[in-house]
C-alpha cells in the first residue's frame, strides 16, 4: 500500500467556536503539511480543487507549485482537477510546467466536479464535458502539432503546448470516482487507474464502482495487474483507544455533519453522509477514527473490497490545529502505515520512479 495526504483547502467556520482561520494562514498550513509529510515517509500529496463554498483550493497550480520547491521527493497529485470547467489547453500548459518544476513528480486526479453551473456551464452536459476535455488533453501531451475539433471549444490546428512534459513522458491521470459509473468507464477505456473517493457512502456504493472499473479495464484489453486503485477516506482522528477518540472527536464530528448537511440535496448520493453519529462513523463510515489498531484493521477492511494500491488520508477536517494535524501524521506514519504496507504490497510507483531534483535530465 502507498499512503496519500489530501486537503481541499477547506476554510469552514470551527463548527463548535465559530472561529475561522486567516486565508493566508492556511495556505501556508497546507504547503507547510505537504512538507511535513515528505519528512514523515508519505508517497503522495495532494491538493483539491473547488471553486465554491469555503474553500481555499480554486488555484490548485498555484499550491502544487509551492510545495514543488519545498519538496524534493514525495509525489504531487490533485484531488481532483475538475477537468470539466476547465480549458484542456491551459490544463495542459500549466500541469506539464507543474510536471516540469517537480522533475516529474506530478499526477493528475479528473473529476467532472459539481460546480458546472458555478461556471455558467449546462450541468446536463458534464459527463460530455469531461470525456471530450480529456480525449484532447490526452492527445496534447501525447503530440505536437495537433489539429482538433470538438463540440466545446474552439479548433486547433498544428497547435503543440509548451512546455512538453517531463522527459517526454505524460504525467499519469488518474479517474476521481463518487457516484457515477461514466468515470470508472473511461479510465478503463484508456487504461487509466481509478481513484475512489471512499468519503461519504457506505462500502458497498464504491466497490460496485471499483468493480465495475476492473471488469470494463480487462474488456478494453489492458494488462489487469495495472489496473490500479486509490481510495479516500473521511478525516483521520488517532488516539491511544477507540473509547478516547470517540469521547474527544464526538462533538466536533456531530456538529460538522450538522453544518455540512445539505438539505435541498437529500437522497443523492454523494452529498450528505448516512452516518450522523460518531458511533455509525467508526463502525461503518470512510471515516479513520479510533486506536491505531482500528485504523489498520478498517483500512484492510477498505482493501478487501476495493484491493486498492493508495490510501488517501486527511487530517485538516477534524478541528485540530497544525501541531496536532502533524502529530496526527506522525503517529499514522509510525504506527498504521508499516503495518498496511507489510499486509497489502503494491507495485504502483515501483518503476519508472521520477528522477531526484539534483539528478540531470537526460536526452
Amino acid at each position: 500500500m502507498r499512503f496519500q495526504v489530501l486537503t481541499i483547502g477547506g476554510r469552514a467556520p470551527h463548527p463548535l467556536t465559530g472561529e475561522q482561520a486567516a486565508a493566508a494562514d492556511r495556505l501556508d498550513e497546507i504547503v507547510e503539511t505537504g512538507a511535513v509529510a515528505e519528512e514523515l515517509g508519505f508517497d503522495a500529496y495532494a491538493v483539491g480543487e473547488r471553486h465554491a463554498g469555503p474553500f481555499l483550493s480554486s488555484s490548485p497550480t498555484v499550491l502544487l507549485g509551492a510545495l514543488a520547491a519545498r519538496t524534493s521527493r514525495i509525489r504531487l497529485l490533485t484531488g481532483v482537477t475538475v477537468l470539466a470547467v476547465l480549458d484542456p489547453v491551459r490544463v495542459a500548459e500549466d500541469y506539464a510546467t507543474l510536471h516540469q518544476l517537480s522533475r516529474g513528480r506530478l499526477e493528475l486526479v479528473i473529476g467532472k466536479g459539481a460546480e458546472a453551473g458555478h461556471f455558467g456551464l449546462d450541468e446536463g452536459l458534464q459527463w460530455e464535458y469531461q470525456a471530450e476535455k480529456y480525449e484532447l488533453l490526452r492527445r496534447l501531451w501525447r503530440e505536437e502539432k495537433v489539429t482538433w475539433q470538438g463540440r466545446f471549444r474552439p479548433p486547433l490546428t498544428d497547435t503543440t503546448t509548451v512546455p512538453r512534459p517531463y522527459g517526454g513522458r505524460p504525467p499519469r491521470v488518474w479517474h476521481g470516482s463518487a457516484t457515477s459509473l461514466n468515470s470508472p468507464e473511461l479510465a478503463a477505456r484508456h487504461g487509466d487507474p481509478l481513484f475512489s473517493a471512499n468519503a461519504i457512502q457506505p462500502r458497498e456504493a464504491y466497490a460496485r464502482l471499483i468493480g465495475h472499473y476492473r471488469e470494463r479495464f480487462e474488456a478494453y484489453g489492458h494488462d489487469p495487474r495495472t489496473a490500479y486503485v486509490g481510495a479516500g477516506s473521511g478525516g483521520l482522528f488517532i488516539a491511544d483507544t477507540t473509547q478516547q477518540a470517540v469521547t474527544r472527536f464526538k462533538d466536533y464530528y456531530e456538529a460538522r455533519v450538522r453544518q455540512t448537511h445539505k438539505p435541498h440535496l437529500e437522497g443523492r448520493p454523494g452529498y450528505n453522509t448516512p452516518f450522523h453519529t460518531i458511533e455509525d462513523a467508526v463502525a461503518d463510515g470512510p471515516h479513520l477514527i479510533g486506536s491505531p489498531q482500528q485504523i489498520t484493521d478498517k483500512i484492510l477492511g477498505f482493501h478487501a473490497a476495493y484491493r486498492h494500491d493508495l490510501q488517501s488520508i486527511t487530517v485538516d477536517t477534524s478541528g485540530l490545529s497544525l501541531p496536532e494535524q502533524i502529530d496526527q501524521l506522525r503517529r499514522f506514519a509510525e504506527e498504521i502505515a508499516p503495518v498496511v504496507r507489510r499486509e497489502a504490497p503494491t507495485t504502483l510507483w515501483q518503476t519508472p520512479e521520477p528522477l531526484s531534483p539534483a539528478e540531470p535530465t537526460r536526452h
